[in-house]
């Protein structure tokens, strides 16, 4: 099945602004996850109540990435994320504005659905984006997405810094970004899919059913990789601190880093997979995740741990956007652009599985057994990802994914 062509400039925009819409919900997000403690002060919210409202966030974002599944079948992803991205940055500010604990938590309810709808819309973009060029450059979108973290994150160390009211920090950065997001929206590029019956927009032929089970490796690994990331951002500051023996200014120097590097890796990861092809980096990545797992659960101080993290960044940062890749080629391959948005907002829920047991996974084990024993088991489970490396090739004997290749003056 061949992609309808798209005019190079068009093409150009379109990955361009995708961009820049991954960006603005790294920073976004960054900003929310960063000031918990100060969210949790302001509301007087308990340290008992308090997981109750973060894991109030991922539920609500999977119900947002399952009800966007059935909104592309009428609507295209491009309206879907035109509309969810704005109100993602709304309710980042509600979050520090509003004047009571019910109303935080009407704003965090908020957040986490209209977060599934988007992160699931702006991967289904990036997927059949991906397509029309004909060659690997999902990376590269969840680069800017790390960039945006990285920038989402020093500004709440900014805020923190200079002691700024959660409005005041919010206020600012949502006035520039909101207009950003509807200005970048103006040029997002959608799949085509234009049947011989209609034609209409966002109807499609109809979609023969996409088997959950076929999908589940892929589905798996999505919630391997998010268990380890989540071990990364929720352990690595505690484990430096008290199992290696650092100060408390060096303990937070690990996710800092784990981010620099995620950036790095993703900014390169297309190329590599381009001259390498997609199996051969997701086993690479793997492997060496798991070889930062190991180091951190062995080392013997605090700067081998981080030597250890610094490791995790470079391997987990290119699983999760070929695993997306492989989701959406799959369904593609099978039954068209409508299945691919099928698979992409099926597998962005295991995002969130993953999110939400990591964390506690390794608390638990950390207290009943060792933190040092706990950070073996996202090592192993990342390691599963071998046994499904295969899933993410391409078919034989075709260019890229599958599609046609463009001509070298079409795109950029």
């Amino acid at each position: 099945m061949t992609v309808p062509r798209v005019p190079g400039a068009r093409l150009r925009h379109g990955r361009v602004s995708l961009a820049l819409s991954f960006f603005v919900q790294g920073a976004v997000f960054a900003l929310l996850v960063t000031r918990i403690p100060a969210i949790q002060d302001r509301y007087g919210i308990s340290d008992a109540l308090l997981p109750a409202f973060l894991a109030a966030v991922p539920v609500l974002a999977g119900v947002g990435s399952v009800g966007t599944e059935q909104l592309v079948k009428r609507v295209r992803p491009s309206r879907v994320l035109r509309c969810a991205q704005p109100v993602v940055c709304l309710a980042l500010l509600a979050v520090g504005a509003v004047g009571s604990m019910a109303q935080v938590a009407v704003a965090l309810a908020v957040f986490g659905l209209s977060v599934g709808a988007l992160d699931a819309s702006m991967n289904m973009l990036g997927v059949s984006l991906q397509r029309a060029y004909g060659r690997s450059i999902m990376l590269g979108f969840h680069a800017a997405y790390s960039l945006g973290g990285i920038v989402g994150a020093s500004l709440a160390w900014a805020g923190a810094h200079w002691q700024l009211s959660l409005a005041l920090l919010y206020g600012p950065v949502v006035a520039v970004l909101v207009p950003l997001a509807l200005i970048v929206g103006r040029w997002f590029v959608d799949r085509e899919r234009q049947d011989a019956a209609g034609g209409q927009e966002g109807a499609a032929a109809a979609v023969a059913p996409l088997a959950m089970r076929l999908l589940l490796p892929l589905c798996l690994v999505m919630a391997f990789a998010y268990i380890g990331d989540s071990t990364v951002s929720n352990w690595s500051a505690k484990y430096l601190q008290d199992v290696l023996g650092s100060s408390e200014q060096l303990a937070t120097v690990p996710y800092n880093v784990y981010m620099v590097t995620t950036l790095l890796g993703r900014a390169v990861g297309d190329l590599g997979v381009r001259r390498f092809g997609a199996v051969a980096v997701v086993r690479t990545g793997t492997v060496v995740a798991a070889g930062g797992f190991a180091v951190v659960a062995a080392a013997p101080g605090a700067w081998a741990g981080m030597a250890g993290f610094t490791l995790l960044g470079l391997g987990l940062c290119v699983i999760v956007p070929q695993t997306f890749a492989a989701a959406g080629r799959y369904a593609f391959e099978r039954h068209g652009p409508g299945a691919s948005d099928m698979a992409v907002a099926r597998l962005n829920i295991f995002n969130y599985v993953g999110f939400l047991i990591g964390s506690p996974l390794v608390g638990a084990l950390g207290d009943a057994w060792s933190y040092r024993g706990a950070m073996l088991v996202p090592m192993v489970l990342v390691l599963v990802t071998l046994v499904y490396a295969r899933s993410f090739g391409a078919p034989e004997a075709r260019y890229g994914d599958g599609y046609e290749r463009p001509r070298t003056a079409d795109v950029g």
